[in-house]
């Protein structure tokens, strides 16, 4: 039974023999959101997908020739990274169809708010007279047990 290292070499051998019996045509075919489909390349390699990530040998070499494969016009370049957005994801516009939801649940929701309010405003004002009863009751001694 072969060690991790041996594996790792096998999976070298197999990479670089695979990437020598394609043709741009056929890496152009496999290409996917701007990269070479990493599924395609582990069943066609004979390995697991993690090697194309944990070797670093293989790792390497991916990258480089997806660099290559982009120099020559095969895969679209990298778009470049923006310092200015602080590593957060962009926000997504929302269509006016979600806009209009948005803004009647909006609507929606302050006049359950301003009823509220109401509503409590109210308890209050009641709370307040039940308050004064009790404090007489109490002064008085005669409080309910």
């Amino acid at each position: 039974m072969a060690n991790g290292q041996q594996i790792a070499e096998q999976n070298f051998s197999a990479f670089v023999a695979w990437l020598a019996s394609k043709t741009e045509s056929e890496f152009r075919a496999m290409a996917s959101r701007g990269v070479l489909s990493r599924k395609e390349i582990a069943k066609e390699c004979g390995f697991a997908q993690s090697a194309l990530s944990q070797n670093p040998r293989i790792k390497d070499a991916l990258k480089a020739k997806e660099d290559a494969l982009r120099d020559a016009g095969v895969l679209p370049p990298l778009a470049p990274k923006s310092d200015e957005s602080g590593g957060e994801l962009p926000l997504r516009e929302t269509g006016r169809q979600r806009a209009s939801v948005n803004a009647e649940r909006l609507n929606r929701l302050e006049l359950d708010n301003a009823a509220l309010r109401a509503e409590n405003e109210e308890l209050k004002r009641k709370l307040e007279q039940y308050a004064l009863l009790d404090e007489a009751l109490a002064t008085t001694g005669r409080l309910l047990r």
